[in-house]
């Protein structure tokens, strides 16, 4: 058992002991570092003005991604490589080209949220091996907010970086030697920080983490704190005990079965492996720095009513693997749900894996997101809709909501009204008149009632289009799946 924090800040080995866990990246930075550069605008992980980059171990090298060092707690960090802004110019404070890009097209104004822009580029830089294997621009700022430059000039930086030459000091964030110090501080042990009356224990393995929690059920699961840390900055709620699994293991090496998925992988990691055909919805899981760090477990277990992830798995038939110590349990996702913020996870008890009862069935699936803006925002109504067509006529139905009740539900009624007839306007409007049986929305700041109603009635219709009148619709990706805004 180790009582020590061990990680890489801009290339330097740092060891801290005796830190409250639920201490902030950003607050750690500024306060203890002196490392001002990262900047807190909202402190709940939306604007991206205090973005830094976070890198572990994969294959030989390091795979830096962008996180929010406002949410993130302090020991997440153990055995990974962090970069913040002050670490990105060179020998004698050389601008890097993603640095000089900025400069060159004007791209800061205000100047509050320029560090943040600065850390979600030089990310994209050091991921990127040739321009155009680099993420689309949009997507790559989709974290990171600015209220003065309308984005036009840091979206030409984005493009421009690349056509500066690249410094001959580039390579000391990810080259040979930061890659050997990283590994030298690689280890298997379990860690342990306390301070200021809270504890924090940090896992290496799965094991490890189920024999901890089976013994101290009174602990709060960390997995991104994409969630959890925002009970910290903004409800000032006290957490005396914490479990975090580390992040520091390549995804690789990170439990995935033929037919079921980690829970503890990132929406990041699932997004690449697209197994689930869901790669476009997670797209729109924020931005990417909550993506780096927020797993599906954790989307999953927190039963919010509008998580988008859930009534995707919903119309999948998805099952959750639960486990406690060395016991394990499966269960359907529909049952999973009990009331509002409330599952059927007994104390002790954890997401392990997931996957979805039919994914190798032939099957019409889409999934629609509503939301004020396309990018980083939260969901209005989410509507998934998985059919299965036989000899013309709808033999299997499920359809799932989010935003319409207290927890992500299937509209049974609406699949009763589906089931045994076929795909035809007449069908989906008698669906569609299903949907006020099925569900009673309500209104709040990011819809009415009505509006929600309305929303879920029609995503039906266009589900419908989609399918029987392609030429009439443009479809935003291939044959399975569908997804919009």
């Amino acid at each position: 058992m180790r009582d020590q924090l061990t990680f890489l800040l801009n290339g330097e080995p740092v060891v801290v002991r005796g830190v409250d866990p639920t201490t902030t990246v950003l607050r750690w930075l500024r306060e203890t570092r002196r490392l001002a550069g990262t900047k807190e605008g909202c402190a709940e992980g939306d604007c991206g003005a205090c973005t830094v980059l976070a890198g572990h171990l994969s294959d030989g090298r390091i795979v830096y991604e962008a996180i929010n060092a406002c949410i993130v707690f302090l020991p997440m960090l153990e055995g990974l490589s962090v970069v913040t802004v002050e670490g990105v110019a060179g020998p004698g404070g050389a601008l890097h080209p993603c640095q000089q890009a900025m400069v060159d097209c004007h791209g800061s104004q205000c100047g509050f949220c320029t560090p943040g822009f600065v850390m979600t580029l030089y990310g994209d830089y050091m991921r990127a091996d040739k321009p155009e294997e680099a993420v689309g621009i949009d997507e790559t700022l989709a974290g990171n907010l600015c209220r003065c430059t309308g984005y036009a000039p840091i979206r030409a930086a984005a493009t421009r970086m690349y056509a500066l030459p690249q410094p001959a000091w580039d390579t000391r964030r990810y080259g040979p030697d930061i890659v050997a110090a990283l590994t030298a501080i690689q280890h298997d042990d379990e860690v342990e920080i306390s301070g200021n009356c809270r504890t924090m224990r940090i896992v290496a393995t799965e094991d490890q983490f189920a024999d901890y929690y089976a013994a101290h059920p009174e602990a709060r699961i960390v997995a991104g704190a994409t969630d959890v840390g925002l009970w910290v900055t903004k409800q000032h709620r006290e957490l005396p005990r914490l479990l975090h699994l580390r992040r520091s293991r390549p995804a690789s090496e990170r439990k995935e079965e033929a037919t079921w998925l980690g829970a503890f992988a990132t929406h990041a990691e699932w997004r690449r492996s697209n197994r689930l055909g869901l790669a476009e919805l997670l797209r729109r899981f924020a931005g990417p720095q909550v993506r780096s760090f927020g797993t599906v477990g954790g989307n999953i277990a927190n039963a919010s009513p509008i998580g988008d992830l859930a009534p995707a798995l919903l119309a999948q038939g998805a099952i959750l693997r639960l486990r406690r110590g060395e016991m394990r349990r499966e269960m359907p996702l529909d049952a999973f749900f009990l009331a509002y913020a409330q599952t059927a996870l007994r104390p002790g008890e954890f997401i392990e894996a997931v996957r979805t009862g039919d994914i190798d069935e032939p099957q019409m699936f889409a999934v629609y997101k509503v939301s004020k803006r396309f990018d980083d925002d939260i969901t209005a109504v989410c509507g998934a809709f998985g059919l299965t067509i036989h000899d013309g006529d709808i033999v299997r139905a499920r359809v799932a909501y989010g935003g319409m009740a207290a927890t992500p539900r299937r509209a049974i009624a609406v699949e009763n009204a589906l089931v045994g007839k076929p795909l035809t306007r007449a069908t989906i409007d008698d669906a569609r008149a299903a949907v006020a049986r099925d569900f009673a929305p309500i209104s709040d700041m990011r819809a009415s009632a009505s509006y929600r109603l309305d929303i879920a009635q029609n995503l039906l219709i266009r589900f419908f289009i989609e399918y029987t009148a392609p030429e009439t619709h443009t479809r935003l990706v291939g044959p399975r799946a569908a997804f919009g805004g």
